[in-house]
């Protein structure tokens, strides 16, 4: 059975776009949500605050002469509006969150309770250093386990993300290759790697040469090594790459990369695949990012807080940013200048004012010791074999490019398995929003026509998994079987239809405006 516009149960397949609609709009107890502007009026307000005088030349003749336009509501009207915003949200704690290379896993509420201690949530970046030294020893066992679980002797807490990662290695780089007194300009990034690979080299100043990968999805090691040469400057490669593979052959590309004088910067996105299981410094790796809002289970998403610290080897780690946290004697402090440095650091300069976000080091410090390193271990295995359940699952009736051999922790589909259905990569992801999931990667990498890019984590019970299968397989053999009426027009039950997508992108309605202000009520 399906569902119906209005929650009424229909045949398979078949949706009822007749039936009566509700007198108020809302669906059971899935309301209509307005925006808060069109609920807003003039003269409501949920606090009572006092008139008060001001003459008009207290502000010096910048006083507001119209009404500023902001929403009037009470103060119940203020919470149901934003109650009724957050059961529209998709999350991981609703549901399976299948987006490959994002790695939504489940946040611990323990994180949060730990970030939320005063020590941690209230302290100042202006602050004396002698009054945050409990924080700065968080900060310093963080940068311990970290350089633990890669096996890099170095650490760079300040970047912000992963693409600011990528930029701190790319800048250390650059600072290491002017120390020798060398000009190289080029970047090798991978066709399957992150987009963000590319665009970092430029902005560090640097030209991009694109290495093809191979048929069974892996990076052309031999396109790689003959690429190489006195200009180029450094690497960058994803491992696990991007169609959720490892690369075989990486050891051998380091050794190359590092006998032509060039460097290895290795994206770490993918890091929960291989966290407590494979150090990429015994791979040769000099610089990974690593994503502390997605390997170690902070939530992430909508433009932040993220951090993304970045380990060194012994070739990088005396370039390493400002500010340094360094241990005198009996306390902790922070190298701010670059001539206060000692042993031998030659720090390239700052990526940002302060240090680093303190809630995502809390946070990813908390997942590290109540896991530990077992823990952290088995949760990298417990990924894999969610994405090699799901593959071998799914592949005798969704298409795998790559799925002769083992995934890593994502599994990779292609589009071709809906080949004259006339169903396309788009109506089966819109699809999945009726069935409650929220859709897998579409269409990336690249390197795949239709990708599908499925990462369960190791968050997900086989239960969960089966329930996952079972609509995944129901949904391609009913597309192989030409009953498309579940795919017309998808999603139908969500709380919008499916969008314009293009003119949504093309001529975005960014900013609410209302037909007239009203006038201020004397």
């Amino acid at each position: 059975m399906t569902m119906n516009n209005q929650g009424r149960a229909t045949s398979a397949g078949s949706v009822n776009e007749n039936e009566m609609p509700t007198i108020s709009g809302d669906r059971g107890l899935q309301h209509e949500v307005s925006l808060i502007f069109e609920l807003g009026r003039l003269g409501m307000t949920g606090v009572d605050i006092p008139e008060v005088q001001m003459s008009d030349a207290r502000l010096g003749g910048l006083r507001r002469k119209g009404p500023v336009g902001l929403p009037g509501l009470s103060e119940p009207e203020v919470i149901r509006h934003y109650v009724r915003l957050s059961q529209l949200n998709y999350s991981i704690d609703a549901g399976l969150y299948p987006l490959g290379s994002c790695t939504m896993k489940h946040n611990p509420r323990l994180n949060e309770k730990m970030a939320r201690l005063p020590g941690f949530a209230d302290v100042h970046p202006l602050q004396p250093q002698q009054t945050v030294q409990g924080a700065f020893e968080a900060v310093s066992e963080l940068m311990k386990w970290l350089t633990t679980l890669t096996g890099m002797p170095a650490v760079a807490m300040s970047p912000k993300a992963g693409a600011h990662g990528e930029l701190c290695g790319l800048l250390t780089i650059r600072a290491a290759l002017e120390a020798r007194g060398e000009k190289r300009h080029k970047v090798l990034v991978p066709s399957s790697a992150h987009g963000t690979n590319p665009a970092t080299a430029a902005v560090a100043g640097f030209t991009v040469q694109e290495i093809p990968a191979t048929e069974d999805g892996h990076v052309d090691a031999d396109a790689m090594e003959a690429a190489l040469g006195p200009d180029v400057a450094a690497i960058m490669l994803t491992n696990p790459n991007t169609c959720g593979l490892f690369e075989p052959r990486i050891k051998e590309m380091a050794d190359a990369v590092h006998k032509a004088g060039a460097y290895f910067y290795c994206d770490g996105a993918n890091f929960n695949a291989i966290a407590g299981r494979v150090r990429p410094g015994d791979l040769g790796v000099d610089a990974m990012h690593i994503n502390l809002h997605k390997t170690f289970s902070t939530p992430h998403g909508g433009g932040g807080p993220g951090a993304g610290p970045v380990v060194l080897s012994e070739r990088l780690a005396a370039y390493a940013p400002l500010p340094l946290l360094v241990h005198d004697g009996n306390e902790f402090r922070m190298i701010e200048h670059a001539d206060e440095a000692t042993d031998g650091a030659k720090p390239f300069g700052r990526m940002c004012a302060f240090h680093g976000q303190m809630g995502m080091f809390s946070r990813a410090l908390t997942y590290m010791m109540s896991h530990g390193a077992d823990g952290i271990r088995q949760a990298s295995e417990d990924a894999v074999l969610s994405a090699n359940y799901i593959l071998a699952s799914l592949k005798d009736v969704m298409s795998a490019p790559f799925g002769e051999g083992p995934c890593m922790h994502e599994a990779l589909f292609d589009d071709s398995f809906l080949e004259g259905t006339g169903v396309t990569t788009l109506d089966f992801a819109k699809a999945m929003i009726d069935e409650g999931y929220h859709p897998m990667t579409m269409y990336f990498p690249l390197v795949v026509h239709g990708a599908m890019l499925i990462e369960p984590t190791e968050s997900e019970s086989k239960e969960s998994l089966d329930r996952f299968i079972h609509v995944l397989r129901t949904m391609a053999l009913e597309a192989k079987a030409g009953q498309t009426a579940r795919f017309d027009g998808a999603p139908r039950l969500a709380p919008r239809r499916r969008l314009d997508e293009t003119a949504a992108a093309r001529k975005p309605i960014l900013r609410w405006k209302p037909k007239a202000l009203p006038e201020a009520a004397e």
